[in-house]
């Protein structure tokens, strides 16, 4: 029978791993040391680091520290992890190590150094380890710290992944996904512009609003969201490769981080650059606290939206039901016809949880949690927290369009009676019969269950024709005109 393990060895001495993985000694020791919580990094780190680690290759080569042959063996090695990672059970295999590892990703790093190195070995028909034999080394393989990894730290290769990962995340997910909710939420704000309805302050009664103007505000608080997500990106475009093990730059040549994030840019179509400060690049992570609190930003509003839309579409016959929200699956198990605004309600827990991650992260980047001294040391985590948060905005948004938004329809006559019937109509008289007036006059049609109008008729507080002009919905929506 083929033997199920292999040996390998790293500084610390020999450790067995599976015949078949790609990693090497490194990662089976985390393997053995991390059995936390079950779950690998996210594939947007892993395909992140293998950007880096082929970029860098590019680069080391481009500055006659890597000859050509070696660089471009590496590059090869990068592309097959970036073609391969989209198979769970690849990516499980071959970056096996828990998201809740050494704080500064020191595992993860060189779990990608190993299979990179494998990889080349596959490639040139030896054996898998052979990147610790001294003779194929010479004959031109791949090291998985001399070649892999040159010019780098775990230091400052984790933080770069990190930006990497989360910045193409949002620019490819996230930000289009906002865009579909902005331009379904300004769709209706157009169509629905002629409706008017009446306005709601701390949930009772006030003047009236068209919906199209309650609907535009929903679509300028996504586009406001996509304009915050820029800004994210530029400050996720600060990497702090280059900074190698503190931040001063051992070990690598002064335009290795330069380079890389031009290389990365291409890659990605984000403007990556080199981080203005190295120690704080690799010292703190303030930038992505900064980045996340926008996700956190536009968790709180499309929590917002959700939650109105369940409001106005509450009833269908008891309640407000000016929105008639569609049906996409029954609502109880007991109650017949019953039909629940159930896509409001998860988009709502969407944002629970990325507020939850927000202060996941935070705490995490918190001075003596993960920021001590010269290095921060509680970044995996953080990743996890921001990806996740990336990926459940980005589904939220498109099953709220899809789901929700696509079939929601108003309810016109609804809409309409609950103006006749409200008693805040009573506003626009004040300019004409004073403010005391005008509040005895709602708090006795009130009083008698009758509407404002019908009141005011009875007493003769102005004549009809005025009383139709002060007392016209459409107007009170646009009273500069």
């Amino acid at each position: 029978m083929p033997a199920t393990t292999r040996t390998e060895s790293d500084t610390m001495g020999a450790m067995q791993v599976p015949a078949d993985a790609l990693y090497g000694a490194s990662t089976a020791r985390a393997v053995l040391n991390f059995p936390i919580s079950g779950r690998g990094l996210p594939r947007d780190m892993v395909h992140a680091y293998a950007l880096i680690k082929s970029a860098a290759a590019k680069t080391n080569a481009g500055l006659n520290l890597l000859d050509p042959a070696r660089a471009d063996a590496i590059q090869a090695a990068c592309r097959t992890i970036i073609e391969s990672i989209a198979d769970p059970a690849w990516l499980a295999t071959h970056f096996p190590v828990d998201t809740f590892q050494t704080g500064s990703g020191t595992s993860t790093n060189m779990n990608a150094n190993e299979v990179i190195a494998n990889l080349v070995c596959k490639a040139k028909g030896k054996p898998l380890g052979s990147s610790k034999d001294p003779a194929y080394i010479e004959s031109g393989g791949v090291h998985t710290n001399d070649h892999v990894n040159m010019g780098q730290s775990s230091n400052d290769t984790f933080p770069t992944a990190m930006h990497v990962a989360a910045a193409v995340a949002i620019k490819r997910d996230l930000i289009p996904a906002l865009e579909k909710v902005a331009k379904s939420l300004a769709d209706k704000a157009t169509a629905w512009d002629t409706i008017v309805k009446i306005g709601r302050t701390h949930l009772q009664d006030a003047t009236p609003i068209r919906l199209g103007q309650e609907f535009s505000g929903f679509a300028a608080q996504m586009t406001h969201a996509q304009n915050r997500l820029h800004r994210a990106l530029h400050v996720l475009g600060g990497l702090a490769l280059g900074g190698t093990a503190v931040g001063t730059g051992i070990n690598t040549h002064k335009q290795f981080g330069q380079r890389v994030a031009a290389e990365l840019m291409q890659a990605t179509g984000v403007h990556f650059r080199e981080a203005a400060n190295h120690f704080e690049a690799q010292h703190a992570k303030d930038g992505y606290v900064e980045a996340h609190g926008i996700l956190k930003t536009i968790a709180v509003s499309l929590s917002k939206v959700a939650s109105d839309i369940r409001l106005m579409g509450c009833g269908p016959r008891c309640g407000i039901g000016e929105l008639k929200i569609p049906a996409v699956q029954p609502g109880s198990s007991i109650m017949p016809g019953k039909v629940n605004p159930v896509i409001c309600e998860a988009v709502m827990m969407v944002c629970c949880q990325v507020i939850g991650n927000d202060t996941t992260l935070t705490t995490a980047s918190l001075g003596g949690i993960g920021g001590l001294l010269d290095l921060h040391v509680a970044m995996p985590v953080m990743a996890v927290a921001m990806l996740d948060s990336i990926h459940l905005l980005s589904r939220a948004c498109h099953v709220m369009t899809d789901q929700m938004l696509a079939g929601l329809e108003p309810d016109k006559d609804r809409c309409a009676a609950l103006i006749e019937g409200s008693l805040a109509m009573c506003t626009s008289l004040v300019p004409a019969i004073g403010y005391d007036k005008s509040a005895a006059l709602a708090k006795q049609a009130y009083k008698e269950g009758k509407t404002v109008r019908q009141l005011a008729i009875e007493q003769g507080v102005l004549a009809k024709d005025q009383l139709d002009k002060l007392l016209d919905p459409w107007s009170m929506t646009r009273p500069a005109e």
